[in-house]
């Protein structure tokens, strides 16, 4: 599936929830979070749906994402469910990881082929001040769980935030290295702005627009073409494919602003 400027978009993250454990600065407001209601969510069957029209023409990759998924209950249906879709060649996650130590094993039964665990430092006390409420040790144990439980190809997600742990890359590689993760930096940004990309490091992630497979699913059902766009496509289920196919032909070449929603509120 190509959109207008012929990038080949066959990667669908999914937001499942806009709750998270944790309130990590850049991220979201300490307090003050106004919260989707669960009738105002995606059922896990609506989701499942929408997966089996997508792969028609042609997504081929599926990402969950929260706020951190792991809160929704019952998330391990989710990925059975998927799992079952003849075309899904991927599925993965990305997840803070302190409910990984208990749920880890779960998730693998379930089918997920991956896990993204987002961590931005090593040091316990910069992890809390980072999060606001964390307790690192949880994430460590969580880690421990993934690799005990046989996943491959686990990632590190660290942003590179000036003047607060871009001291620690090379300490995040090594404990990488020693645990057999994959690091993957990205550089701090801003939904405000695209441009407000902090591009002072070498990082994987944000990927230039030019490079962009992917378009996103909002936990109350709207599909984003961009991430850096205030734009919104609203599923409708009488024409799921009609909905996709419109995110995608709508996708800018790049990316400006987003001002209606957060981080937490789309999944990154």
């Amino acid at each position: 599936m190509l959109d207008r400027f012929n990038r080949e978009i066959y990667y669908l993250r999914i937001s499942v929830t806009d709750r998270c454990n944790l309130r990590c600065y850049y991220c979201m407001p300490e307090h003050g979070v106004k919260r989707l209601r669960h009738d105002q969510i995606l059922s896990y069957e609506q989701i499942i749906k929408i997966v089996k029209e997508a792969v028609k023409i042609g997504i081929k990759k599926i990402r969950i994402t929260g706020g951190e998924p792991l809160v929704r209950k019952g998330i391990s249906y989710l990925i059975r469910g998927i799992k079952k879709i003849e075309g899904i060649n991927e599925l993965t996650m990305t997840t803070n990881g302190v409910l990984l130590e208990d749920m880890a094993f779960e998730l693998k039964y379930a089918g997920l082929d991956s896990i993204n665990i987002s961590l931005d430092t090593l040091d316990p006390e910069k992890y809390k001040k980072i999060t606001r409420v964390g307790d690192i040790r949880k994430v460590f144990r969580g880690i421990d769980a993934v690799i005990k439980s046989g996943f491959k190809g686990t990632k590190l997600n660290m942003v590179l935030i000036p003047g607060k742990n871009d001291d620690e890359v090379e300490d995040m590689k090594e404990f990488c290295i020693k645990k057999g993760l994959l690091l993957q930096r990205i550089n701090h940004y801003s939904l405000d702005s695209l441009s407000s990309i902090n591009k002072l490091y070498e990082a994987e992630r944000p990927l230039p627009c030019s490079l962009c497979n992917r378009i996103r699913l909002t936990a109350n059902g709207n599909f984003k073409p961009c991430l850096f766009s205030d734009l919104e496509i609203p599923i409708d289920f009488n024409d799921i494919i009609g909905s996709i196919e419109k995110a995608v032909i709508n996708k800018p070449a790049n990316g400006t602003h987003c001002y209606k929603r957060q981080n937490w509120q789309i999944g990154g």
